[in-house]
């Protein structure tokens, strides 16, 4: 497991290298989130997919009440892009 990595405002933006490919490492969110729900796998599934929800909800709202002037003509997608 990795130090968590410290961003500093200035170093964000702009850096050609962002986003960096090896941040947040995904075995770490891994064994975070199990690690959160002491090693049920079940548990962090299920909490997931709920926040997964959660969040397809709150975009629909997001999406509703912007005008498209607002995003310049850009609209949320509810499916990610294929790996």
């Amino acid at each position: 497991m990795q130090p968590a990595k410290i961003l500093e405002p200035d170093t964000i933006w702009p850096d050609p290298a962002w986003p960096d490919p090896a941040w947040p490492d995904p075995a770490w969110e891994v064994e975070a989130v199990l690690a959160w729900h002491d090693d049920n796998a079940k548990a962090a599934i299920r909490s997931l997919l709920d926040d997964c929800k959660h969040l397809r909800r709150q975009l629909a709202l997001a999406e509703r009440a912007m005008s498209r002037g607002m995003t310049r003509g850009w609209t949320p997608r509810y499916e990610r892009d294929a790996l």
